[in-house]
This record gives C-alpha cells, sequence and structure tokens, in this order.
C-alpha cells in the first residue's frame, strides 16, 4: 500500500512539476459549429476513394499533380516520387534527408519543397536537393510546412508552422497556442526571404489566389483560413477568410479558377477546446506520455469554399476502412487527389461525385494498378517541364 502511494505521489509531481518547453497561453475558442446537421453535417462522400501507389512508401504529403497529370508526392523517408498519369508506374525523384511536407512547380524549373526537417528546397535534376532558405529575420525554421508558387512571377510562399517547436513535436505547439508560426515570400531571383506574417497559430497550408493577388495560409490552432494580400489597395494587410472552421485544418490549394480546398486532418477535440482557456491543465496534458495526449481520429474530411470563403463541398468519411487523416488535397481535371501524413498510399475520387459538372474520369479509370512498377527512366526527366 504504502509503495502504491509512494508511486502515486511520484507521477502526480511529475505532471504537476516535470520541467516542459511548454508554455500554454489561454484562449477561449468559438463553439464548434454542429456535425449532425447544417453545413458540416457529416457524410460519407469519401467512402470509396480509389488508392494509388500502394506501398510506395508511408506518409505521402505534399500533393501536387503537374499539366501532364503526373502526381508527386514526398514520404516520410525523405524520398520525393512522381507517379505516371496513368498509374502505372512511378520514378524516384531524390531524398531530401528530412520530411517533405509540401510541393510545388518552382516558377525557374524543377520543384520547390517546404521541408519539415530542413527548410524550403529546391529540386531539379540531380537527386539532392538545393537548400534555398532555412532562416528568415535571423529565426531559423523549425517546422517548414507548405509551399505554393506565383504563378506571374519567380516567388515562392511558405510557412514556418512553428519558429519553437519542430516537425516531431506538433502537439505541443498546438498546445502552448503561442503564435509561433510565419508565412513567408522567397524570390527566387533576388535569393531573398521575406516575413510576410507572424504570430500565426501554426501556419499550415497555403495557396497563391488568382492572378497572384493574395495568398491564403491555414492556422490550424486557430480553426481559421487567413488571407493576405499581395497585390491591389490592400496590399500588405490581411483579414480572416474562413473563420471557426469544423476541425484541424492541414495542407491547402487552388484549383486555378474558382476553388480552394482545405484538408482537414480531424474534426475538433471536445476536451482540448475546453481546456483551451485553463494553461495549468494543459501543460499536465502536455507532460503526458504521446500515447495519452490527444491525437487525430480516424476521419477523412475535405471542404471546398469559394473565392470569397463560402463553402461549396463538404466531403467526410468516418469508417473503420478511411483513408485518414487526409493531410493533403488537389485538384485536377477530373480529380480530387489526396495525401496523408499516416497511410501507404495516395487516394483520388472522381470530381463529378461531389461537383455536378464536373468532367467524368477517363474510362478504365478503375483499373489502374494499385501497386505501380519502378520506373527506371532518369529522375531529371520528370522534373525538367513546369506545371
Amino acid at each position: 500500500m504504502k509503495k502504491a502511494l509512494f508511486a502515486l505521489l511520484i507521477v502526480v509531481a511529475y505532471l504537476l512539476a516535470w520541467p516542459t518547453r511548454v508554455a500554454p497561453r489561454a484562449w477561449v475558442p468559438p463553439p464548434a459549429p454542429p456535425t449532425d446537421r447544417g453545413p458540416y453535417a457529416y457524410n460519407e462522400a469519401l467512402k470509396d476513394v480509389q488508392r494509388l501507389a500502394v506501398e510506395v512508401g508511408i506518409g505521402p504529403e505534399g500533393i501536387a499533380v503537374d499539366a501532364t497529370g503526373r502526381v508527386y508526392a514526398g514520404y516520410r523517408d525523405g524520398r520525393v516520387i512522381v507517379l505516371s498519369a496513368d498509374g502505372a508506374s512511378y520514378t524516384e525523384l531524390g531524398n531530401t534527408g528530412g520530411r517533405p511536407l509540401g510541393i510545388g512547380f518552382s516558377p525557374t524549373g524543377g520543384l520547390v519543397i517546404a521541408d519539415g526537417v530542413r527548410g524550403l528546397l529546391q529540386l531539379g535534376s540531380k537527386p539532392a536537393p538545393t537548400l534555398l532558405s532555412a532562416a528568415a529575420d535571423g529565426g531559423p525554421f523549425r517546422f517548414t510546412d507548405d509551399v505554393d508558387d506565383a504563378k506571374l512571377g519567380h516567388q515562392v510562399y511558405f510557412t514556418d508552422a512553428s519558429s519553437k517547436f519542430a516537425y516531431p513535436d506538433y502537439v505541443d505547439d498546438l498546445l502552448e497556442h503561442g503564435a509561433n508560426g510565419r508565412l513567408l515570400a522567397y524570390d527566387l531571383d533576388t535569393k531573398k526571404t521575406t516575413v510576410l506574417l507572424r504570430d500565426l497559430y501554426f501556419a499550415n497550408g497555403v495557396a497563391v489566389g488568382p492572378d497572384d493577388a493574395y495568398v491564403l495560409v491555414n492556422e490550424t490552432s486557430a480553426y481559421r483560413i487567413t488571407r493576405y494580400w499581395l497585390k491591389g489597395p490592400k496590399a500588405g494587410s490581411h483579414e480572416i477568410f474562413v473563420d471557426n472552421l469544423p476541425g484541424f485544418p492541414d495542407n491547402l490549394s487552388f484549383n486555378g479558377r474558382d476553388r480552394f480546398w482545405v484538408a482537414i486532418a480531424s474534426p475538433r477535440d471536445p476536451m482540448l477546446d475546453a481546456l483551451a482557456a485553463h494553461p495549468f491543465l494543459r501543460k499536465i496534458v502536455a507532460r503526458l506520455p504521446a500515447f495519452l495526449q490527444p491525437g487525430p481520429k480516424k476521419h477523412s474530411w475535405v471542404l471546398g469554399f469559394d473565392l470569397d470563403g463560402r463553402l461549396v463541398a463538404n466531403l467526410q468519411y468516418a469508417g473503420r476502412d478511411a483513408y485518414a487523416p487526409i493531410t493533403s488535397v488537389q485538384e485536377h481535371g477530373p480529380w480530387l487527389y489526396f495525401g496523408s501524413l499516416n497511410e501507404d498510399a495516395i487516394a483520388r475520387l472522381p470530381l463529378r461525385n461531389v461537383i455536378p459538372g464536373a468532367p467524368p474520369p477517363p474510362p478504365g479509370w478503375r483499373d489502374v494498378p494499385a501497386h505501380p512498377q519502378a520506373a527506371r527512366l532518369p529522375a531529371q526527366k520528370e522534373v525538367e517541364e513546369k506545371d
């Protein structure tokens, strides 16, 4: 009995007093929108996604699709691959030596990669990427997260999710709610990195809007999307584009015409929301072993918004076989493509299943092999063409 009591006292002392870098800040989140009714009501639109590139690697993230329909993804082991347009083969383009989380097409050729460990990279004709930027204003990147390219210039826009916590420690940043994120721009001509916005709440997905007029950035732990104006009378200012999302927004993409897509990594956690105003309790949670801390639910979820931030698509599925969490989404032609930090496949869904009037997929699309063959083409041939 005495030993059990002593052990209990040790556990209590650990939870109350063990040093931790997490310094929670109190905040009061808005009430979560309902998911049993209304615009975010549960549905099973993502139940029948098709899985591609099965077992090529774990965690295909930063999904990008070029003009020819080839699909790019970065994996947990650092590899960056391109899947052929017909899904039958793939080529390994290189290895970042870190964790590629966002992939875009460089305006000057090749790929730009937001690597959660190494920073902003460029991958061209050689398998080893070039480091473009790893710090700004004297502050090193600790969690480079997503990237998108300008269509009318030589700039790329990217995020540093947290200037305090590194890639594996994302839960610590969410628990702290310390506004450690930044939105940045990199000029490929001048090699200069500029901080556009700071004090963001886990700066995550990024997408450049029409005519490069503005860029959107997800603030994951604030459940919102912020718009930063690049041109016009509002240039240099920012505003909320979508507020009070029903989950944690991850990567973000623009279809080039009229829609933004947002990957929702997980629905909001009522316990986290309840703890938001209580820094002391969140500090206790931060001291818990990882397996006892809040984690993403097995729930696939993607939202679509128009250019004015109005909801136009709500796609979900929470079955045991769900492709989840969805952390990347990209529209191309007749498809919606999905990536995930944890899955072992890339997924896709015919766009016409969820958007009326969308073009149908080509005949025979169901016959694409789930397990593609590794191609033997030189990697550089796959990245010389710009999207």
